[in-house]
């Protein structure tokens, strides 16, 4: 069973002979599988394609694809071309691409709760129901009558399990979910190396930084919230290779009675990215908008001007109405 892809869509892609095809700043696995199965897809199908991300590329797990993405896009590369843009439907979160994507034909496909202002505009096949936009990207691809490769399963494999937390967030309406792998590993998407690749080769310092954040995190609201702060001077000692968010989620997650784990990182002196992972019923996305940011019901994120001392309080507050 395959979910239906709008027709504009398809005759977008069809009718264009040249795409930028781009993602949201911090990419992911999600981002980056689906942009570069797209990608090789589009190639086959004899389109001239630039993949473009305007970075940087923190996570480990997907450091090793950054030399296949432009960080810029030239104007030899706007000439004559599309843009499909992955993983987001707010133009802002292409970061220092969105002037540059300015004016040109643009299609979107996408996952995520809310922010939908492209998809007025443009073609857009947007699925908030979707556990990820390589889902969705796999919908496109047979739709379009072919068949993915070994490459192309694996990459979308891959944007697959991150989003899902190598389906540890699949619930029992998932069943088009597995339906979905089953395809993909068919075509030749390797379960065993995914798994290797996104939970695999960390270092011992990122072990031992894991287990400082462990130890300093606290409970709120009588344990149904639990907060971990990592401070600047941390990600100058530790460094980027270190950090484990999804390790960090996954652990406090299992706390008995936590409902929501909230991660704040003092990225900048003036500035800090906050991450929110939800059991069940918290939606951690409503609360993510408030403060400019996004994501899903139980998976959502933002940035926002301050310190830890003056962006937990607002949080918190935030939270305790919900609680």
């Amino acid at each position: 069973m395959s979910i239906p892809v709008p027709q504009k869509l398809l005759d977008f892609i069809r009718n264009h002979k040249k795409f930028i095809i781009a993602g949201h700043k911090d990419p992911d696995g999600d981002c980056v599988g689906s942009q570069l199965a797209l990608a090789s897809v589009l190639k086959r199908l004899g389109k001239e394609v630039v993949v473009c991300s305007p970075g940087p590329f923190k996570r480990g797990e997907i450091s090793a694809y950054q030399d296949r993405f432009a960080n810029a896009v030239r104007d030899e590369d706007r000439l004559g071309a599309a843009v499909v843009i992955m993983d987001c439907s707010v133009a802002s979160r292409t970061g220092d691409l969105e002037e540059r994507l300015k004016g040109l034909p643009t299609a979107v496909v996408d996952h995520h709760e809310g922010g939908y202002r492209l998809a007025h505009e443009h073609p857009a096949f947007i699925d908030p129901s979707a556990p990820s936009t390589t889902f969705l990207t796999l919908a496109l691809i047979e739709a379009l009558g072919i068949a993915p490769t070994e490459e192309e399963a694996n990459l979308l494999f891959f944007g697959l399990c991150t989003d899902t937390g190598f389906f540890r967030h699949v619930d029992s309406a998932g069943y088009e979910t597995f339906a979905y792998a089953s395809r993909l590993v068919k075509a030749g998407a390797n379960p065993k190396e995914t798994f290797r690749l996104i939970n695999g080769g960390k270092t011992l310092v990122s072990r031992h930084f894991l287990g400082v954040l462990l130890a300093r995190s606290r409970q709120y609201f009588d344990g149904r919230l639990i907060l971990v702060a990592e401070e600047y001077h941390e990600i100058q000692h530790f460094g980027l290779e270190s950090r484990d968010s999804d390790a960090v989620y996954q652990l406090l997650q299992t706390v008995d009675g936590v409902e929501v784990v909230m991660l704040i990182r003092q990225e900048t002196l003036a500035s800090c990215t906050v991450g929110l992972r939800s059991r069940d019923k918290i939606d951690v996305s409503a609360i993510a908008a408030a403060f400019g940011g996004g994501g899903h019901k139980n998976a959502a994120g933002l940035s926002v001007e301050g310190t830890i001392e003056t962006v937990c309080p607002r949080l918190l507050s935030a939270f305790e109405e919900i609680f």
